[in-house]
């Protein structure tokens, strides 16, 4: 299905999974808009540099009158909901900014869009977590978490979200508008922030292998995720909001692999067998609250939506290790 004369609003824009969504929504035809803020944004200029054919406007999800004229500027047909404070580490240091930002900012941009007189006119699509789920043993189903589980946040960042998962399903029902919200299960790739522990091992044992630095220090390395590649997952996304009618759906793998798993395909992709002597455990890496596990069944998805991935685990390390060769070696002296 073609989105040509069709435009998106995107927040997030920064971020991994809005660097793809906006790859994906030009392909196919939108003019795309991308919510940034600040006007000295240090990313501001990656963005541009990579993704030259969205529109850039300025806003934050906690100025109200910022995101009507955001929703005003870009006449949006489609609303992807990308952006939030979404490191779990850091919303432990920061919980109240993550509940503005990650909970409030949703509530900010519902209402910019229903304001505004746009609530029959444009789908928004709202970036909910399995960090909802908690992974708990009493509300942990065997075949993986799907559409009707149970939430139990353990973070507040998932708190958060869980909120905005709330408030969205709540603009769907009370105003009848289009809110697809999308349980996301983990979801990596090139596009990944540092800060993350994929991309930081990843990033490390390329440095590793191309001699640049001896050692990783990790937190925890039992936790086990379904993991799978953000390319995709957002189109998932878009698959949503081309359905006929607005629902929630779980995107994941259906298998979950621990941080030693993805550390030992990360390593075996530069030829190292044993990597523990090149990693070294860091109780300051630690949350006070660590999810065990989480596992996601995609059955709706696939049945509905007919979603599917093309990206397996060990070809997702892959590609993250041969992306950041590539990028350490562009800086290593001639």
């Amino acid at each position: 299905m073609s989105g040509a004369s069709k435009s998106a609003l995107v927040t997030g824009i920064t971020g991994q999974d809005g660097g793809h969504i906006a790859e994906l929504l030009h392909e196919q035809g939108y003019e795309v808009f991308g919510l940034i803020r600040g006007q000295s944004n240090p990313r501001k200029a990656a963005v541009e540099a990579d993704l030259p054919f969205v529109k850039l406007i300025e806003g934050d999800l906690t100025d109200p009158a910022a995101l009507v004229h955001a929703v005003d500027t870009s006449d949006p047909d489609e609303v992807y909901n990308l952006g939030a404070i979404s490191h779990v580490g850091y919303s432990f240091k920061n919980p109240s900014l993550t509940a503005e930002v990650t909970g409030k900012g949703v509530l900010n941009l519902l209402e910019a869009v229903r304001l505004t007189g746009r609530a029959e006119k444009t789908k928004f699509y709202q970036a909910s977590t399995s960090e909802m789920f908690g992974g708990l043993d009493y509300n942990r189903p065997g075949s993986g978490y799907n559409e009707d589980s149970l939430f139990h946040p353990r973070s507040p960042y998932g708190v958060a979200k869980l909120y905005g998962h709330w408030i969205a399903k709540n603009y769907r029902e009370s105003y009848g508008m289009f809110v697809a919200c999308g349980i996301l299960f983990n979801h990596e790739g090139e596009r990944r922030g540092i800060e993350f522990v994929t991309r930081k091992i990843t990033d490390a044992v390329a440095r590793i292998h191309l001699g640049l630095q001896d050692k990783i220090e990790l937190g925890d390395l039992w936790p086990k995720r379904d993991w799978g590649y953000a390319g995709d997952y957002v189109r998932g996304m878009w698959q949503m909001l081309q359905h006929p009618e607005p629902d929630d759906f779980v995107l994941a793998t259906g298998e979950t692999h621990s941080i030693e798993d993805f550390l030992t395909e990360a390593f075996a992709a530069v030829g190292i067998d044993d990597w523990h002597p090149y990693v070294v455990q860091n109780p300051a890496f630690m949350r006070p609250a660590e999810v065990d596990i989480l596992l996601g069944d995609p059955a709706k998805a696939e049945q509905t939506l007919g979603w599917h991935r093309d990206v397996d685990f060990a070809g997702l390390v892959k590609r993250m290790i041969d992306h950041d060769i590539a990028l350490q070696r562009k800086n290593l002296p001639a």
